[in-house]
């Protein structure tokens, strides 16, 4: 039977926000965070960025949640865990070379974590620089910052600092890190969806 109503378009997950229109846009995890989280929420949110059109969910969780979800609802994804400034130059660069990636196959593509903090923020300020798309730090500061409407953490600008010692995106091969994030290994897809399912004994359903 066809869905009708809400559950046909779904609804906008919380803080939603375009980074670059059409193309990268950031929100809180679909169906909320910690004890906020929600199944039916996670279900109206995902058909909802399915119904905008978007081509990839990237997830920066360390864990699986909602991956499944995800595949089950018709939304392929992307699994990039990226923990902010103790995952390194190589973490950064890792993260911002799998966005790249989908920008240059022409996918328009929502980016979450847990929730919409500084460690996203911070990487899309990163991000900004690293593809030259900003001149220089203080301007990438200044865009992110406009863009969420909130001032960049020192965490943030760390990131930002710390692109000095990433290597230069000229340099990192398109798939270049397709290999860190392995998707494929059954046993640990399978692990994964356990504990997503576990996980979710422990929300409510309204």
């Amino acid at each position: 039977m066809a869905m009708r109503g809400r559950w046909a378009q779904g609804i906008k997950p919380r803080h939603f926000r375009w980074v670059l229109k059409d193309q990268i846009a950031v929100c809180e995890r679909p169906g909320g965070y910690g004890f906020d989280h929600r199944k039916v929420r996670r279900l109206e949110e995902i058909i909802w960025l399915r119904e905008q059109g978007f081509h990839f969910v990237v997830s920066l969780i360390g864990s699986k949640h909602n991956l499944h979800n995800y595949e089950e609802l018709g939304l392929p994804y992307h699994h990039v865990p990226y923990a902010g400034l103790s995952d390194g130059p190589l973490g950064l660069t890792r993260a911002m070379a799998a966005i790249r990636d989908h920008v240059r196959a022409g996918h328009k593509i929502i980016i979450h974590r847990e929730e919409l903090g500084e460690t996203i923020t911070g990487l899309m300020a990163a991000y900004l620089l690293w593809m030259g798309l900003v001149p220089d730090g203080p301007r990438a500061i200044m865009v992110t910052e406009q863009l969420f409407e909130r001032e960049l953490t020192s965490a943030g600008r760390e990131m930002v600092a710390m692109l000095e010692r990433c290597d230069l995106q000229d340099d990192v091969p398109t798939g270049a890190f397709v290999n860190i994030v392995d998707e494929s290994d059954e046993g640990d897809a399978n692990n994964g969806e356990s504990e997503e399912i576990d996980s979710d004994s422990s929300e409510s359903d309204v």
